[in-house]
């Protein structure tokens, strides 16, 4: 069995595949105060809950924006599961020609999810993943990856405009059934949700005008579906996405390595 976990500034998920078959995931709170231990603690308990051994998992690649804790993971793989992680940088075979100015500065998430969506398809992508930020990453049917779009992730905006205002209170992502809100809450609903669906409509048409192609727009992240039955672009919800490019990745890097 294989490990992949993908570190991200809100969250971690973490991911069992047995050969290509994703058995058990989970979504953890992003906590750079922990240690490996503590972190070991988390993970042996949702290993045991799924009857996953330890000694059963043979290998574990990680991807992460989040520095500190890419090496609280790298110890935490050595200790608890004695592997050396494959960790993913720019310089991984993933595939893609980066037409990006300085390549180390894409997010490792953004290439996995390239990477995994232009080997599944084979053709012009556009990639909307809700993350803590929301991204967008362009890939050409020649396996370009042309660059995209960083826009504040759903969440962060709702929270920020219940943390910045005295009186506006934290509301559900949820879609109000009216645009026009008779109410706070739903107000609230309205701006943020028919708002970012806007956002993302808007990004996304303006990007097939640029490149002059119809690409196909796939959205990831754990606010994907969210959005999804408001937008007028997105065509399809790839939830494990990123999981699904690092168990490609590793069988890459493996088979590289000889």
């Amino acid at each position: 069995m294989l490990l992949a976990i993908d570190i991200g500034n809100s969250h971690i998920v973490c991911g069992v595949f047995r050969e290509k078959t994703l058995i058990a995931h989970w979504r953890l709170s992003t906590d750079q105060s922990k240690t490996p231990d503590e972190y070991s603690i988390i993970l042996r308990s949702l290993l045991q809950f799924n009857n996953v051994r330890p000694e059963d998992i043979l290998g574990c690649i990680v991807s992460s924006v989040v520095p500190p804790l890419t090496h609280v993971f790298d110890m935490l793989a050595q200790s608890f599961f004695g592997q050396q992680p494959l960790v993913i940088t720019s310089a991984c075979p993933h595939g893609l020609t980066l037409r990006y100015d300085n390549p180390d500065e894409i997010g490792t998430d953004r290439l996995v999810n390239a990477a995994a969506a232009f080997a599944r398809y084979q053709r012009y992508l556009i990639i909307v993943d809700f993350g803590t930020a929301t991204t967008f990453c362009i890939i050409t049917q020649q396996g370009e990856y042309l660059g995209g779009a960083i826009a504040p992730g759903l969440k962060s905006a709702a929270d920020t405009l219940h943390v910045n205002t005295a009186k506006l209170p934290k509301v559900d992502l949820a879609i109000p059934k009216s645009v026009i809100g008779r109410d706070t809450t739903t107000s609230m609903q309205a701006g943020i949700m028919y708002g970012y669906s806007g956002l993302v409509d808007e990004i996304v048409r303006r990007i097939q005008q640029e490149i002059g192609q119809s690409a196909l727009v796939i959205a990831t992240g754990g606010l994907a579906p969210t959005i999804l039955p408001i937008s007028h672009t997105i065509q399809e919800v790839r939830p494990h996405l990123t999981l699904e490019g690092l168990i490609l990745l590793y069988e890459r890097m493996t088979s590289s390595c000889g």
